[in-house]
């Protein structure tokens, strides 16, 4: 019951502003005069340029996250076993992109990559409008993933096993393949099937970058939806993807439950030590020229590019943020940055509030009808419960945002005119997040403090505040830091409902991205500056409030 009852909220929240406007929308498409029809299904699956775009969002999934593991595993063992100046700023730069809107990372490698960017500048190299250019943000965007969780378990990893078998004869290589490889199994597959749903749903970095040439299902969704305002085709599309992410959902969540059992095997007392020998000073050294030339370089690019007006360096751009121009914008740009900053606040208490019940329901211990172990049911509603606050990350935000137009716009909730939808939206991708920090943080209390208080009378909710509360309240900051960054950068479902005259940071960005002029292009780059540093400083703040076991699971 007390499950149950924690659980209540979060699946009222997630039913009225997810489920509910995503049905809206497919209902929208599949119904005709009052019937479902459903043979538009295998009518739209059998286009041949619905073929094409399926085809393109799935191999370029695979190849960027084959590319991204590729990348970002050195940098998972450099982290997990190194110790070296630098390490903790280090660790909350590779992290900005993770956070950062797909709209910034598209900019950024724009300065880079693009027509006027850096290499067409110095080489005449131009990259936009190719998959590489597409591939490559995608690295940029996900090497967080890699480093956080697989780093996160490697470090938990005992190298005196590894060490054992090289004893017994075994090569460095034979050793790690035997040894550490199957140890780091479930969490290599765990980060692959996470890379590989965000880039199955890309969106802004496909739009920004790919051009016309290419587009994914995310992208074609926006297009049938906003631009040929064909709501049967986008239907058929957001089933697709729904049953594409499920998929990729169910196996990640089997992935996650045999990363936790490992992590219960291994002594988490390895030490960090500095590099030894030229071998490993030699990894070091690669590792930190990736972040350098990957990370850092489109970053450094976007700031100078801001600051690079026509009569040389300085803040014209930024200036120029003040003033409304009655075309991209009915106010100053400038007043996104106050407009996401308050959306963010509202959504970061609403992921707050929604995922801390969740996470608590899920750490309740399970029921026991006999000595056989937990009721089954109740395993599989944990289950379910869980996929459940994962789907948001999956499912076409694109979906999500129309829907909230379509779907919230008679009383009780006519919600079309307020500035609530908003915040609401950025939630929904917000609570995962709060979800997955809390979670680990949560399982480690140790179970007997919660039947000592039992036992002296405490209801489970009492227990849960006077018990786990305490010991989790700085997961709970960083949770809270989380769903502020990813709030602030949320695009896809905001571009649908962020007003003309509120728009947001990302919005922002998108508007003057699509229109001619170095003036609109430098203020891209202002806002994005803006955007980008106000998500480092979260995370610099997170990072001196990381402990090892919060971690969390991205």
């Amino acid at each position: 019951m007390a499950r149950l009852g924690l659980m209540a909220l979060p699946v009222a929240f997630f039913a009225v502003f997810f489920a509910y406007p995503v049905a809206v929308i497919v209902a929208r498409g599949l119904k005709a005069d009052g019937s479902w029809q459903f043979g538009r299904i295998g009518d739209v699956v059998g286009q041949s340029d619905i073929q094409q775009v399926l085809w393109f969002t799935t191999w370029q999934a695979v190849a960027s996250t084959a590319l991204t593991l590729l990348i970002a595993l050195p940098g998972a063992y450099v982290f997990a076993r190194f110790d070296f100046r630098g390490k903790q700023v280090l660790r909350a730069v590779v992290t900005v992109p993770f956070v950062l809107p797909t709209v910034v990372v598209g900019t950024a490698f724009l300065a880079v990559i693009g027509r006027g960017g850096l290499f067409d500048e110095l080489w005449g190299v131009r990259l936009d409008t190719t998959v590489w250019a597409i591939l490559l943000a995608h690295v940029f965007f996900n090497y967080a993933v890699v480093v956080r969780t697989v780093g996160g378990l490697w470090s938990q990893l005992d190298p005196r096993q590894e060490e054992a078998a090289r004893m017994l004869g075994a090569s460095r290589l034979t050793a790690w393949r035997t040894v550490t490889l199957p140890a780091l199994a479930p969490a290599v597959a765990a980060a692959a099937l996470m890379v590989f749903l965000f880039t199955f749903t890309s969106f802004g970095v496909v739009q920004i970058l790919g051009g016309p040439a290419y587009s994914t299902l995310e992208v074609e969704i926006y297009r049938q939806t906003a631009q040929l305002l064909d709501l049967p085709t986008a239907a058929v599309l957001t089933i697709v993807q729904f049953a594409a992410v499920g998929a990729v959902l169910a196996v990640h969540a089997w992935t996650v439950r045999r990363r936790e059992s490992a992590l219960k095997l291994v002594d988490a007392s390895a030490a960090v030590r500095r590099p030894r020998g030229a071998g490993q000073w030699s990894l070091l050294g690669f590792v930190l020229l990736t972040v350098a030339l990957l990370i850092l370089l489109p970053l450094g690019v976007l700031v100078q590019r801001s600051f690079d007006g026509p009569d040389g360096y300085g803040f014209l751009y930024y200036e120029t943020l003040r003033s409304a121009d009655g075309g991209a914008f009915l106010v100053p740009a400038v007043d996104a940055i106050g407009n996401s900053l308050q959306y963010a606040v509202v959504a970061t208490a609403i992921a707050l509030v929604i995922g801390g019940l969740a996470a608590a329901a899920l750490t309740l211990p399970q029921p026991r009808t006999d000595s056989a172990g937990g009721t089954p049911s109740a395993g599989r509603l944990v289950r379910g419960f869980d996929a459940l606050l994962m789907l948001p990350l999956g499912v076409s935000a694109v979906t999500v945002g129309f829907g909230f137009l379509i779907a919230l716009d008679e009383p009780p909730l006519d919600l079309r005119a307020s500035w609530i939808l908003v915040p609401l939206a950025q939630a929904l991708v917000g609570v995962p997040f709060v979800v997955r920090t809390m979670l680990p943080v949560l399982r480690a209390v140790d179970g007997r403090l919660r039947e000592a208080a039992a036992v002296l009378g405490a209801s489970p909710l009492r227990a849960w505040r006077e018990v786990d509360f305490p010991l989790v309240r700085r997961a709970l900051l960083i949770a809270a830091g989380f769903a502020f960054a990813v709030s602030l950068g949320e695009f896809g479902a905001t571009v649908f409902i962020a007003r003309p005259d509120n728009p947001t940071l990302p919005v922002a960005v998108a508007r003057l991205l699509g229109r001619a002029g170095d003036l609109n292009y430098g203020q891209a780059m202002a806002l994005s500056t803006i955007l980008m540093v106000v998500c480092a400083v979260s995370l610099l703040l997170l990072e001196r409030l990381r402990t090892e076991r919060t971690t969390g699971e991205f």
